[in-house]
Order: structure tokens, then sequence, then C-alpha cells
């Protein structure tokens, strides 16, 4: 699995953007999808995770009811939309991919269960 992301830009305060992960090679309904963040200096957190079978998802608090994230099977794209962006959002945006999918069975982001990453996509706020 070979992921790419793009997408990225920048928006000011209450602004929305969405990013996409296309992913290549061999697919499986219990992959677990997630899209990650790292700002400078701090460590990298899970913002928004998908089973790419039943498409059930979840999101980290800080974004819950701003972000979605959801699939395009036909294209092999997850996109992660994100409305309403605050300054503290600004951060590189990894996209990754847990073939077991046991990540999402234990709702968790921890980043030790994704074997795959992308190389990232600049997501920029200013107020």
């Amino acid at each position: 699995v070979h992921l790419v992301e793009s997408g990225g830009g920048s928006v000011t305060t209450g602004g929305s953007l969405t990013i996409s992960c296309e992913a290549s090679g061999p697919t499986s309904s219990n992959r677990c999808m997630a899209w990650f963040r790292q700002a400078p200096g701090k460590e990298r957190e899970g913002v928004a995770q998908i089973r790419y079978g039943s498409g059930v998802t979840h999101l980290a608090e800080s974004v819950e009811g701003r972000f979605t994230v959801y699939l395009d099977k036909a294209e092999n794209r997850m996109y992660l939309q994100m409305d309403s962006l605050k300054v503290e959002d600004s951060a590189m945006y990894y996209c990754a991919a847990d073939l077991s999918g046991n990540s999402c069975s234990y709702r968790t982001f921890r980043d030790t269960y994704y074997e795959k990453w992308g190389q990232g996509t600049q997501v920029t706020v200013s107020s």
C-alpha cells in the first residue's frame, strides 16, 4: 500500500479545507485508515480514522463536530473535510494505514498500529 496526500494549503480562521489521501495497492475491508497531524515542536496526534469496509469513523475530541472523514472507494481515496478551522489546526497532516484494522477495532490512535504512512500535506490556518 502506497499513500499520497494532497490538497493542503492556507486558509483563515473559520474557513474550510478538504485534503485527500490516495491509496494504491490491494484493498481490504478490514483496513483502518487514519489522519494524523504534527505541528512544529509537538507530538504527532491522531485526528480521524475510518474502517475501509464499514465506513465506521472515529474522531478525536479536538476535531469532533468540525472535521469529517470519508472514503471514495471507487477512487481508493480517503478525505478529511475540515470546517471551522482554528489556528491550532495548523500542522502537517499525514495519512496512515493499519492493514490489520485493529486500531479501528480498539478506537485507538496509537501510531505503532499503522504500518504505512504518506509524506504529508501542510495545512496552515492564520487569523
